[in-house]
């Protein structure tokens, strides 16, 4: 069995009697850094050997972990802190093991994007996880632009030496106005909210470098005014125009057609006739 074993973001209470359980049991312990990983287990009186499995030798050192999972052993997986995949190692050592017709269970715990979500005083029912932007630039363009028109609240982690800068970017590309919950030191004994906007975020952290992991919630953007910035872009296209609009993103002509009626609010045939008519 392969064990995905989440550990405490920050208190060290947060660690669960099963987690303790599991991670005494296993026959090995795939620590994302040993020396983070070692300080954990001797304070929850732990003697399982651990070996080192992290983003740069997740492929070689998961097909190891493999063999030995097929060969009987039960292993854990465990990262610096939360849920191992989200954002750290584990995801591929997880498909290589279903592959090779290994068990897989998680062992749930803490969780920085959830709990930071739940007390950041932004909607709960609808968002989406962004983890870490990505380094690339044409990549975090491309992301930046997407999550504009996000209509869900948006959850995202990132570094502390580049928090300020991130903010800056987004309130340039998806608006300073937009609402945003900046969540620091999770659990800890310094826990820190800090709400506002995120071009009043991106000034403040400027001037106030921040310490400890973030983790950045924003409000989604205005349904309505998504809505109004979709019609934009074609309302000043003539019918013929739109439905080559939807083709050139794939869209059969069939469904290109369907989907001019329902933004125009016009029916099928006048669509049909339109075509005709250009």
């Amino acid at each position: 069995m392969l064990y995905l074993v989440t550990t405490p973001i920050g208190n060290l209470e947060d660690m669960t009697a099963r987690a303790i359980r599991v991670l005494s049991e296993v026959d090995l312990i795939a620590a994302e850094d040993t020396r983070n990983s070692r300080k954990l287990l001797t304070f929850f009186d732990i003697h399982t050997p651990m070996t080192s499995y992290h983003q740069n030798n997740r492929f070689d050192k998961g097909r190891e972990l493999t063999e030995m999972l097929v060969a009987g052993k039960n292993i854990a997986v465990i990262t610096d802190a939360g849920m191992p995949g989200i954002s750290d190692p584990g995801e591929e050592l997880v498909r290589m093991a279903l592959e090779a017709g290994v068990e897989v269970t998680a062992v749930p715990g803490a969780c920085a994007c959830v709990t930071a979500l739940t007390i950041s005083g932004l909607p709960t029912r609808r968002f989406c996880f962004e983890a870490f932007l990505p380094t690339d630039k044409k990549e975090r363009a491309r992301v930046m632009e997407e999550l504009k028109d996000e209509t869900r609240t948006i959850v995202m982690y990132e570094a502390p030496h580049r928090l300020a800068k991130t903010l800056a970017e987004l309130a340039e590309e998806i608006g300073s106005g937009r609402k945003v919950s900046i969540l620091r030191e999770l659990t800890k004994k310094h826990e820190d909210r800090f709400v506002a906007t995120l071009g009043e975020a991106a000034a403040h952290y400027e001037a106030e470098p921040p310490k400890g992991e973030c983790v950045i919630v924003i409000e989604g953007a205005d349904p309505e005014e998504a809505k109004r910035a979709e019609q934009a872009s074609w309302e000043e296209l003539t019918i013929a125009e739109h439905v080559a609009m939807y083709e050139a993103q794939g869209i059969s002509r069939k469904d290109a057609m369907k989907a001019v009626a329902a933004d125009r609010g016009i029916g099928k045939r006048e669509v049909y006739q339109a075509l005709l008519d250009e």
